[in-house]
Parts: C-alpha cells; structure tokens; sequence
C-alpha cells in the first residue's frame, strides 16, 4: 500500500491518491510511504530508482554497511522500529531513502510510530521544511516513543515488584513469566537505541549541513543514551526480581521438603515399635501381658512426642 505525503507550509499533509492518479503523484509528493508492497507498488517505486527495490532479505541485514550507506538512488537507512504483535513486543525493519526531491519508507509491517505520524500530520502537528527534515522527525518520534515503552516497563516492574516482595498470596509463577516478558521487550528496545545510535551517527555525517538539523541530530544522540543508562537500570532491576521470585520459591519449596523430613523423623519411631511388635515370633514376654497392647501404644505416642518437642524447642517448627 502506499501513501503520499507533501511538504506545504512548513507541515506534513497527506495526499489522496486515487488509483489512476498513483503514478502522476509519485514523482511530485515529497514522501512516498509503502507498507506491505505488492507486486504493482514495487513496479511503481522501481521508477523512482536506479537501483533495485529493497526487498525484506535486505533490509534484515544487520552489517553496518548494508544497513547505512550511500549509492546513486539517495542515502539509505535501514532502521529498526519497535512493533506489537499478538501481545508481544517484535522489531520491525524500515527501509529509509532519502533522495533529493522526496523520502521513500518501505516496511512490511504497519507500526504505531507511522500510525501516530499521520495522526498528527492531519492535524497540521508535524512541523517539517524539507525530506531531511522529515526523516530526522520520523527518527525523533521513534525515540519518543521509545522512551515511553521504557517508562511503561518500569511502572509494570513496580507492579510487579509489589507483587513479589509484599504480597504474600502472589502466585509467584505467574510473576517469573511477566518478568521474562519484560525483559525481551527491554531487551528489544535496546536493540533498536543500539539501532538508532548507529544511524543518527551515519546522518549526521551525510545529511547536509543545516544547523538546526545537526541540532537535533545531536539530541537525539543524547536522548539514546540516556535511555541506553535506562534500559540498563531495568535489566538490572529484572534480574534482582527475578533472582528473588526464584529465592522466595525456593524457600517455599524448603519448608514443604522441611515439613515432610519432620514428620518422617517424628513417625519414624513409632513405626520402630510397631514393627518390633509386629514380629511372628513366638517367644515375646510382653505378647502376655495384660497391659503389653497399653504399653505399647503409649510408648509409640511417647516416641512421636518426643522428637516434636525436641524440634520445637530448637526453633526448627
């Protein structure tokens, strides 16, 4: 699918692109947005290029060379997005090319970062004066958005660290796999600041050279790495939680072994005297005594006492 964007007072606003419009437009909008191409949408981007439409083999490479480099049709960026798919966090690769009249996207996934561009292009929120411009815009709102994803992982941790260490019903299973969630989509979101690092470094040496631009180029760098401490302070904090979820099952799963090796050692001389008198032999004196079945009884009760108490009094119950 693709979509049309132009450049007009200084913000961004989409186009309607009827289907016997599409290709007239396509050499006079400012950027050219393509999700999931087909076969008629990559013939039509083809025009565009002097050079072969990425396709999704391509744009997974992760060799800095294949990802950010420079030939005839324009500069490219191959950067990684942070998508959701049935419940969990996935990285998605966005093939950026600059050229000098227009910005082409090409991706094959729908990402809330576009979704949330176009959104406000409508509302004229999207500031933009040139295709430079609004791919530094596009990389800017990533981070953005990217920042909240981290802001949302550390208010789930205090949950969850609520859960683990004050909530003595939590089910603690069920807290190791919330953990291990959000410690692949932190991890996921390092993945694509790493990403995003590299390609800010690459821009700001071939984008041109407009102050402004640099500026926020620069910023950007900044905000990555600050969210790099972040996403580092969270892995650490995973791993305490999740170090002590395991100890605390640990020390349930002690006291459960701790109650039956009691009660093994409290029944077992009863069960001695049990199975002394249990014998078939056929001289045992206390057989004909009157009181030779109280006897017996009482010391099996006197013989479970004994070591209970002996227990309690250590401070082992």
């Amino acid at each position: 699918m693709l979509r049309f964007f132009r450049i007009e007072n200084g913000h961004i606003r989409e186009v309607d692109a009827p289907a016997d419009e599409r290709e007239e437009l396509l050499r006079e909008v400012d950027w050219v947005d393509c999700c999931e191409p087909d076969d008629d949408d990559r013939r039509l981007l083809q025009s565009l290029l002097p050079t072969e439409v990425p396709d999704p083999d391509d744009v997974e490479e992760i060799e800095a060379s294949a990802r950010c480099f420079v030939d005839q049709a324009g500069v490219h960026v191959h950067s990684m997005f942070l998508t959701q798919a049935e419940g969990r966090h996935t990285t998605v690769t966005v093939a950026f090319i600059l050229q000098d009249e227009r910005l082409i996207t090409i991706r094959d996934n729908e990402i809330a970062d576009f979704r949330l561009l176009r959104m406000r292009a409508r509302r004229g929120q999207v500031e933009c004066h040139d295709t430079a411009e609004l791919l530094v815009t596009l990389l800017e709102q990533k981070i953005e958005n990217h920042a909240d994803h981290v802001e949302d992982i550390h208010r789930e941790l205090e949950q969850v660290s609520h859960l683990v260490l004050e909530d003595e019903d939590a089910e603690l299973e069920d807290a190791i796999g919330e953990l291990a969630r959000l410690e692949d989509t932190n991890g996921r979101i390092r993945l694509c600041l790493m990403d995003t690092q590299r390609d800010m470094s690459f821009l700001l040496r071939h984008l041109p050279n407009h102050p402004k631009l640099m500026n926020t180029c620069r910023e950007i760098v900044r905000d990555v790495e600050t969210l790099m401490s972040h996403t580092t302070f969270l892995f650490d904090k995973i791993n305490f939680l999740m170090d002590s979820t395991q100890g605390f099952i640990n020390i349930e799963q002690n006291q459960i072994i701790k109650i039956f090796s009691i009660a093994a050692v409290t029944f077992l001389p009863p069960t001695l005297i049990a199975s002394i008198y249990g014998m078939n032999f056929e001289h045992m004196p206390e057989l004909d005594w009157p009181l030779g079945y109280p006897m017996a009884i009482g010391l099996m009760i006197a013989s479970a006492i004994a070591p209970y108490w002996y227990f309690k009094r250590k401070g082992w119950l």
